[in-house]
This record gives C-alpha cells, sequence and structure tokens, in this order.
C-alpha cells in the first residue's frame, strides 16, 4: 500500500485530493475541529470514498458527492 499523503486542511486542490485517492493513497488531512487539531482519513476502495473524522465515517457514492464534501468540510482550497 503506498504512503498516505500528508497535508493541512486547504493545502490542496479537490481535483489533487481525488487524484491521489484514484491511485490509491490515502490522504490524511489536518483539520481543524472540536476546539483543537485533528486528522482525518479520506480514502477510495475502488468503489466507495470514505472521509474518516474523528466523530464519524461518511460515505460517498462517487467522485462529485466526495469533492462536495472536501471543499463544504475545508479539506481542499477552493477552486
Amino acid at each position: 500500500m503506498p504512503e498516505p499523503l500528508r497535508v493541512e486542511s486547504g493545502e490542496l486542490t479537490a481535483d489533487e485530493i481525488l487524484d491521489a485517492l484514484r491511485e490509491g493513497r490515502r490522504v490524511v488531512v489536518q483539520a481543524e475541529m472540536l476546539g483543537g487539531i485533528h486528522e482525518v482519513t479520506l480514502r477510495h476502495d475502488g468503489t466507495v470514498f470514505y472521509c474518516d473524522t474523528p466523530t464519524t465515517l461518511h460515505k460517498h457514492d462517487d467522485e462529485d458527492g466526495m469533492r462536495d464534501c472536501v471543499l463544504k468540510m475545508g479539506y481542499a482550497k477552493s477552486e
């Protein structure tokens, strides 16, 4: 398994995050939430996109859903 890509919120565009996920990499984003800095793991199993936060696991059935999520949550920089 490739080494996870570690970034800070807003460091990459949504396209850059999706490219890494399609390549089979996990993207670990350091994000400010719940009064501190936490890691969020984004991944793709070939079918479903996952966004694993400290409080929940979100699933997205397609790239559009994942793109909307990373933009809404501030994990990706605004395009």
